[in-house]
């Protein structure tokens, strides 16, 4: 199978400056793309100046992640995407292990690698860790991350079926992509690729951790926790992707969901962080807004499974005090 790792990119000179030399060191086995979302830093004519083995795709607009990369992949023949962020430092032999998976492993259809923290590079970094599941209220987890828990990387965990895998470094079949028919691009950024693989994991594809495979990721790099709008993107898409996805009755699963972000903006009152309340009010009224869009895709999934391991990660976390995986 050949491979393409795709890097998308908006006025992210800086970071291409320091991260692309990684990339191309340890990826001969893969053809490099940077997709450009229509920058303005000059970051497209610094690839093409210092890397011309680097293929360029050029979006007429900023579409976010999901649309930048819906975009962009229509672009590559490749039979293997790996979709990695523009922050993200690899490591020698880190295709290798991917490889020999959907080589040797038919049914694989997605994989992420251990992602570690840049700054720290003996943890796990906050943005898919050691892979990711999801609660029965729609909140993502990983194992090696739980909320601002964050645990130190002891080879812990080891190479298992998953339930998302971390945007930040993605890998997919392209005929799996195309038949999932992409990311929803109303998502803007955030959670796109946990509703990807809500989908294929509806539709029997199998997600899988590999942990022999390394990145370091720096996160925050684009949108900060701090920012209000990842609040407002993180609290609306993810009631996006658990009205779409989720089996059970829809009306007791979001209304227990209101509920917890309704406490969720009480904490945020205790610690005077008002525009992010104002951000979970924004994000309830767009959710309301979509919501008959949401529900007619949600009548197109015929098989939805049950997807939870933990009935409530909030209540097991605050409430029981486990915070580790």
């Amino acid at each position: 199978m050949k491979i393409a790792v795709v890097i998308l990119n908006w006025n992210g000179k800086k970071l291409l400056e320091k991260f692309l030399p990684s990339v191309v060191t340890y990826s001969q086995e893969a053809t490099i793309y940077v997709a450009d979302n229509a920058s303005t830093d000059n970051s497209v004519d610094f690839v093409k100046t210092n890397y011309p083995e680097i293929k360029i795709i050029e979006n007429t607009e900023n579409g976010g992640y999901a649309k930048g990369y819906n975009q962009a992949l229509q672009h590559v023949e490749e039979d293997i995407f790996c979709l990695l962020n523009s922050d993200i430092e690899v490591t020698k032999n880190w295709l290798t292990p991917i490889l020999q998976e959907f080589n040797t492993n038919l049914e694989t259809s997605i994989i992420q690698p251990k992602i570690l923290d840049y700054k720290n590079k003996n943890y796990f970094e906050y943005a898919g860790a050691a892979g990711g599941f999801i609660d029965k209220y729609g909140y993502p987890y990983c194992r090696g991350r739980i909320f601002d828990t964050i645990e130190k990387d002891q080879n812990q965990y080891q190479n298992t079926t998953i339930f998302w895998a971390s945007g930040a470094c993605f890998f997919i079949k392209k005929e799996v992509f195309n038949t999932l028919k992409g990311f929803d691009e109303s998502f803007f950024a955030h959670m796109e690729e946990i509703d990807l693989c809500w989908k294929a994991f509806n539709l029997n594809y199998k997600t899988k951790y590999i942990g022999q495979s390394i990145v370091y990721h720096v996160g925050g790099a684009t949108l900060q926790n701090t920012n209000p709008k990842k609040t407002y993107l993180n609290f609306r898409n993810s009631l996006f992707t658990l009205t779409k996805n989720a089996s059970g009755i829809l009306f007791f699963l979001i209304l227990t969901r209101l509920l917890l972000d309704g406490v969720a903006a009480i904490m945020f009152l205790f610690q005077f962080k008002f525009t992010h309340i104002l951000a979970i009010f924004k994000a309830h009224f767009s959710y309301y807004v979509a919501l008959p869009r949401l529900l007619k895709e949600r009548r197109e999934i015929l098989n939805k499974k049950v997807y939870y391991q933990t009935k409530s990660i909030v209540w097991s976390y605050y409430i029981q005090g486990n915070k580790i995986f």
